[in-house]
């Protein structure tokens, strides 16, 4: 049966086209996924988020628990607030899940995980949470409203308490605060976000969620649909789970390799595969691709390089480079020339770094 958030009868009234995306009723767009990938380029728009999964962790062993379960070193995080994006690793070193965590307090984190792997996320936290006496709690109560773009942190800090104002303001990234609403409603503000733009990320409880999306209708910031989420994320070299990476990849061969802590004496799940893979080079990697020519780069396509053949993961047209862009995975080492297989014709292809845009500038060498 498919899902749906609190939010779907705001998406219907709006006109929202709404689609399956990994067994929840989405909005794709509301009217022109273009104008809404600009408008979270230029000003301000908001994505509902509230079918990504929240659950708490408490005990007095649970940053222990989570220094075996990632492979970013919670121990990072020192001040409550503070937040940090992980993978979370089978035995093989392959990508079950990337998430970002919290730490809220003494014995309390928080973390977001993704949809589509919400049933064995949370059996695969249950199953080592155990031995470290950590409680696992689904916050399924919990609705999600990313804002984001240039002017998205203002019009949500316009919506808050005035005694919380000054607090939301002053966030850095990768942070988050415990706030009200102008309302009085509880509301979570994280300074992340999936679109290469500055914005909160604001978890509120779902019978707030819907007068919160209005205000911030009112407030002028415009809805997005996953059409636009999806071009903002790949222009600012943000992977897909599912996509870019899966249980049979690592995050060295999804971009991820700066997630990774091979801190000293931190025994985390799937260490000694990452360390044969840091030591020896992982066989794959992940590379930037622009087309010059006109058209379109989809996931599976072919991809032909000096060392092998690859594929096509992540690919669309960008809004703001106004040229095809794609990730690949193809083998390690200098991929020379580098061309894609569109339907049994040879495209030439240029290797570039990514992100392919940054605060809504093309980066150095993206548009040649």
């Amino acid at each position: 049966m498919t899902r749906r958030t609190i939010l779907n009868d705001s998406h219907r009234s709006l006109g929202a086209r709404m689609v399956d995306f990994g067994g929840w009723d989405m909005p794709l767009s509301y009217g022109s996924q273009i104008e809404e990938h600009h408008q979270v380029r230029r000003e301000a728009g908001m994505f509902d988020v509230s079918h990504m999964t929240v659950v708490d962790l408490r005990g007095a062993r649970a940053r222990e628990f989570l220094r075996r379960l990632l492979a970013n070193s919670v121990d990072k995080l020192k001040k409550p607030g503070k937040a940090l994006y992980s993978c979370m690793l089978n035995p093989d070193g392959g990508v079950i899940d990337d998430l970002i965590v919290y730490f809220l307090g003494d014995g309390f984190f928080r973390l977001v995980v993704n949809a589509a792997t919400r049933d064995k996320d949370l059996a695969w936290i249950a199953r080592h949470a155990g031995e470290f006496g950590v409680e696992v709690t689904e916050r399924p109560e919990l609705a999600m409203i990313a804002v984001q773009g240039p002017q998205a942190r203002a019009r949500v800090i316009g919506l808050l308490h005035a005694d919380d104002r000054a607090a939301a303001e002053k966030l850095g990234r990768f942070a988050a605060i415990e706030a009200r609403t102008a309302s009085g409603a509880a509301v979570f503000v994280a300074r992340t976000g999936y679109t290469g733009e500055d914005g909160f990320e604001v978890v509120i409880a779902d019978a707030d969620a819907a007068a919160f999306w209005r205000a911030l209708l009112e407030a002028g910031v415009a809805p997005a649909g996953l059409g636009a989420r999806d071009t903002l994320r790949l222009e600012a070299g943000m992977a897909l789970y599912g996509q870019d990476m899966d249980e049979t990849v690592s995050p060295y061969e999804a971009g991820l390799g700066w997630t990774v802590a091979l801190d000293e004496g931190r025994d985390f799940i799937g260490r000694p595969a990452l360390e044969r893979q840091h030591a020896e080079g992982a066989p794959r990697q992940l590379i930037g691709l622009v087309m010059d020519e006109r058209g379109v780069l989809r996931h599976g396509q072919r991809v032909l390089t000096g060392n092998g053949e690859g594929e096509i993961l992540s690919g669309t047209f960008s809004p703001t480079l106004g040229k095809a862009i794609a990730f690949a995975r193809v083998p390690a080492g200098d991929p020379g020339a580098v061309r894609v297989d569109i339907r049994g014709r040879e495209v030439p292809l240029r290797t570039v770094k990514f992100p392919f845009v940054r605060e809504g500038q093309a980066q150095p060498g993206v548009l040649g």
